[in-house]
């Protein structure tokens, strides 16, 4: 599931990077009860995409921003719970990572559902009946 932090340039240290990314893995798991999962552990994949300072916006002037992007199965934080919680431990964790250097107002989270049976892994295509199969069978 590829996940995505783009972030203005500066706002996070390379270190606070990697950390924010490995938190996030690890919440989006916890959060589906398959912390640990052999399947879905290596299948959390993505980037930090750093934007130059002046390139980032809001309200249409230049600012300091993170967002933080998950695209998923359509069953994936399909539950509002589920998606609170993803948005505001998520935010918490870029939070920190950025040391005050971006206000939590300007940290901004997204989730994008695939269609049923567009998700690919290793050249496999899978609808989400056959990647919940392949998710129970790795479960820890």
């Amino acid at each position: 599931m590829p996940l995505q932090i783009i972030a203005t340039e500066g706002t996070l240290s390379s270190n606070a990077q990697k950390q924010a990314f490995k938190e996030l893995t690890h919440l989006l798991l916890e959060l589906h009860g398959i912390s640990g999962n052999g399947f879905m552990l290596p299948n959390v994949i993505g980037e930090v995409i750093e934007v130059p300072a002046g390139k980032s916006f809001s309200g249409g002037e230049p600012a300091e921003i993170i967002v933080f992007e998950l695209k998923a199965p359509s069953f994936v934080l399909a539950d509002a719970e589920l998606q609170r919680a993803w948005f505001a431990r998520g935010t918490s964790i870029l939070e920190r990572a950025a040391g005050g250097r971006v206000s939590r107002e300007r940290i901004f989270g997204n989730v994008v559902h695939a269609v049923d049976g567009a998700w690919g892994i290793g050249g496999v295509a899978y609808n989400n009946t056959a990647l919940g199969a392949s998710i129970a069978a790795q479960a820890a």
